[in-house]
């Protein structure tokens, strides 16, 4: 496997992708079926997974991902199965997303013997080789260089697939992230970086924190092209994924997609979120909610009924409670596990 030659960018070559596009292809009824499905699973899973923080069923760190769902499932739409994932804390979305298994991910939640990471990882540290889901990781953009990586990997194995390594816009500000955009273009490397902005950083604005505020505009300095995407619409999201993908695919390098979404709950568990209003949250909830958009136009262009969206909701409910029922009852791992698994 020959690294792929250097090709520079202009200025202007790299602007001229900068940006954010506000036309997209619409949806097929059976995409706004499925993306809805999987949107609203996420949802009732992180209610659920919630819910049992607070009984005290799930200990440690809990970071829950209610609000960003079309982020996942749209790039999930856009990509492959054999496409490499890797993510952050804020990672249950992301292992639904690629298809893993309510059960093993609520199992490890509860730190029990059939949780994908055998009870041992908890809510940051679960791994999924079959579904090409590489974490899960509680370092901050720790997973950008590992995401890197895996896209070399790909290179070197010409398996024409791409990774796709997600990071918050707190983690954009982690130089590792820096040094991995300047090897990533310099050797073309197939990864999509893809930035959740959903605008705190833990408890801390963007334009506190941030002296580029557009997150798609971060790699211009190693002529990395980017793109700002409605995060809160799976169509865009979709869309934007397609051609960053495709991008990637064609051996022209890494493509940033900055993805402009928002969380509903606090940072973590732990935090009552005083940093910003309720009216603000609950303004986001009432004009973009992504499932919400979805529930619309199925209901106005493809005829579906209240009752056909409470079935799909009575589901997906009846599978997260299966989830909670296992993860609860599931034995906890035996003490010779604490010596598997362990690099020295």
């Amino acid at each position: 496997m020959a690294v792929a030659a250097q090709q520079s960018r202009t200025d202007d070559e790299v602007h001229a992708v900068v940006g954010q596009r506000n036309e997209f292809a619409a949806f097929t009824k059976q995409e706004e079926v499925d993306s809805y499905h999987d949107m609203l699973m996420i949802r009732r899973f992180e209610e659920k997974a919630g819910q049992m923080y607070g009984m005290g069923l799930i200990g440690g760190f809990c970071h829950l991902y209610i609000g960003q769902e079309a982020v996942v499932v749209g790039m999930k739409m856009a990509t492959t199965p054999q496409d490499k994932v890797i993510t952050g804390y804020r990672d249950h979305g992301h292992m639904l997303a690629c298809g893993m298994d309510p059960k093993g991910v609520m199992a490890e939640l509860t730190g029990r013997r059939g949780g994908y990471s055998k009870g041992k990882g908890g809510s940051m540290h679960m791994f999924s080789k079959e579904k090409n889901f590489f974490g899960g990781h509680g370092i901050v953009g720790a997973q950008v260089a590992l995401g890197t990586g895996l896209a070399f990997a790909s290179q070197y194995a010409e398996d024409g697939s791409v990774s796709v390594a997600y990071f918050g816009d707190g983690a954009a500000n982690q130089g590792q992230v820096y040094e991995s955009f300047n090897m990533a273009e310099l050797w073309k490397l197939p990864v999509i970086y893809v930035i959740e902005n959903n605008r705190y950083a833990m408890g801390t604005s963007v334009t506190r924190s941030s002296a580029q505020t557009d997150f798609s505009r971060r790699g211009i300095s190693f002529n990395i092209p980017g793109e700002q995407v409605d995060g809160m619409d799976v169509r865009a999201v979709r869309d934007a994924g397609q051609r960053a993908a495709e991008h990637c695919r064609s051996g022209k390098g890494p493509f940033i997609l900055e993805m402009q979404t928002y969380r509903y709950r606090g940072h973590s568990m732990s935090d009552p979120a005083k940093y910003r209003t309720r009216e603000e949250v609950q303004k986001m909830r009432d004009q973009q909610d992504a499932i919400e958009q979805v529930r619309t136009r199925l209901i106005k262009e493809h005829g579906l009924t209240e009752e056909d969206l409470k079935a799909v909701d009575a589901k997906i409910r009846a599978i997260v409670t299966e989830a909670a029922d296992f993860a609860q009852s599931d034995p906890e791992p035996d003490p010779s596990e604490l010596w598997t698994d362990i690099t020295l």
